[in-house]
């Protein structure tokens, strides 16, 4: 008994569940935000005397009480979390990975996280320390990108 060809909307169900561009792209920005947080990492560890801002803002920034978060320096915390985001969308990218409800909750749940903290590291500059830092604004910039790749990761989620 022969068995029916799939309807062309499973398929392209199937097609648009297992494409991997949203994680291309996360991979892409996770690995721009490891530039960014390495180079003000590589400054908190003292490799370097001053950093490169053009306003004067990320001294203060970087220099202030809320440059460290729970005893780490936040572009530590940056750093991993983006180290995180690009090993797990490279492995999203193999094929026995591609339909993975777990790299898709990994992903959506590392890439909202970095927003939220994003949204209370920028809150501070804005509210309290009252300086902005360049390179801050730049890893927000990416953070929300992230965030934005990530929401595709959405659909195996609501798969069966």
């Amino acid at each position: 008994m022969a068995t029916a060809a799939p309807a062309p909307e499973q398929l392209q169900e199937e097609v648009e569940v297992s494409s991997p561009l949203n994680r291309m792209m996360i991979a892409l920005l996770a690995l721009l935000g490891l530039l960014l947080s390495g180079y003000l990492s590589a400054y908190k560890l003292g490799l370097f005397g001053t950093i490169v801002c053009g306003t004067g803002g990320c001294d203060t920034v970087q220099s202030s009480p809320w440059a460290v978060f729970l005893g780490v320096p936040v572009p530590f915390i940056g750093f991993a979390g983006y180290a995180a985001l690009f090993v797990v969308a490279l492995l999203g990218l193999q094929p026995r990975f591609v339909s993975s409800r777990s790299i898709a909750t990994l992903l959506l749940a590392g890439a909202t996280a970095g927003l939220l903290f994003t949204a209370y590291l920028t809150y501070l500059e804005a509210a309290v320390i009252h300086a902005w830092c360049r390179w801050c604004l730049g890893s927000a910039a990416i953070a929300t990108l992230l965030f934005l790749a990530a929401l595709p990761e959405l659909r195996n989620l609501r798969r069966a």
